[in-house]
């Protein structure tokens, strides 16, 4: 057994006036209580040091700059890491990140028992626009504040199992799963914001979204036979509704843990990495099922074309 306890340590609305140091407070407050629940390794979400600031047009570069961290650990986020350190607890969270080449990524990290970061990936699916469209209920600005992630879906090795991030939008996209499962990974983890409500004015309504996240990560889990821990940050943020509901998925694809509010709030549950065995073996052997020469529109075509005789 390669066994030990996930704390899915989902956020409540962050507000645009608060500072950084007030919501590095309250991770460590989750961080306490994970340890106390006998917490291993504790999961942000997405952005968790900050607003979802891309909902806001800025045109001055260092309004946007103001939302980014150029170090990691910072002086302002170090608590958090020598915290964690203090209690041999391994961490997971995503934040803007400002590189010395002045490149705007959304990124995450995975930070080990002693404080040191193993695994970096920085978000390759970004939904939204780059300017203000007066259309929209609210502006959706990621492809305006970020560029793609350059680091493709690494997997690495830490709590004794082959581990992996993505991020938010990543959740809805198969490939994002497979690539990882491809390379053997036993555990993702993903933090996100998702606005209750569709900011084009879908009928959709915050139930449908909330069945569609939870489907994409139980398909991904299933698909791949690996956990998946999903984090959500939830709650009216500035006026705007995110919604929560942070699962842990099995891999069979089974929901073991979800959330239940709009706030602050822990789910802690123990992961057996051995779990992952049967279904990589057996259920989805790869090597023995895949049919590679059947794949290539895959990675060969971006949009949809219809075929030629149709």
């Amino acid at each position: 057994m390669r066994n030990f306890s996930v704390a899915a340590a989902q956020m409540g609305p962050i507000q645009k006036n608060d500072s950084r140091e007030t919501v590095i407070s309250r991770m460590i407050e989750l961080m306490d209580q994970a340890q106390k629940e006998g917490a291993d390794f504790i999961v942000y979400p997405e952005l968790a040091l900050t607003t979802f600031f891309p909902r806001y047009y800025m045109e001055d570069q260092n309004d946007v700059d103001f939302w980014f961290e150029t170090d990691m650990p910072s002086k302002k986020t170090n608590p958090l890491f020598e915290h964690a350190k203090s209690l041999g607890m391994a961490m997971s969270f995503g934040y803007a990140e400002l590189t010395p080449e002045g490149r705007h990524f959304n990124t995450s990290i995975h930070v080990d028992k002693t404080g040191s970061i193993v695994g970096k990936y920085r978000k390759v699916h970004l939904p939204g626009h780059t300017e203000f469209d007066p259309k929209r209920t609210h502006q959706h600005l990621e492809k305006r504040y970020f560029e793609p992630g350059d680091l493709g879906f690494p997997v690495y090795r830490t709590l004794d199992g082959i581990f992996g991030l993505c991020i938010c939008n990543d959740r809805r996209w198969p490939e994002t799963y497979r690539v990882m499962g491809l390379q053997g990974v036993e555990m993702i983890t993903l933090g996100y914001n998702t606005p209750s409500t569709n900011s084009q004015k879908s009928t959709e309504g915050p139930e449908k979204r909330m069945f569609h996240s939870s489907l994409v990560m139980q398909a991904g889990a299933y698909q791949n036979s690996t956990w998946v821990i999903g984090v959500a940050k939830a709650g009216i943020e500035d006026g705007h509704p995110l919604f929560g509901g942070s699962v842990i998925v099995n891999p069979d694809g089974e929901i073991v843990a979800q959330a239940s509010t709009d706030g602050d709030e822990l789910l802690v549950h123990s992961c057996d990495l051995d779990d992952t065995v049967f279904g990589k073996k057996t259920m989805f052997d790869f090597v023995r099922h895949r049919q590679i020469k059947h794949y290539t529109r895959i990675t060969s075509q971006v949009g949809v074309e219809l075929p030629k005789d149709l």
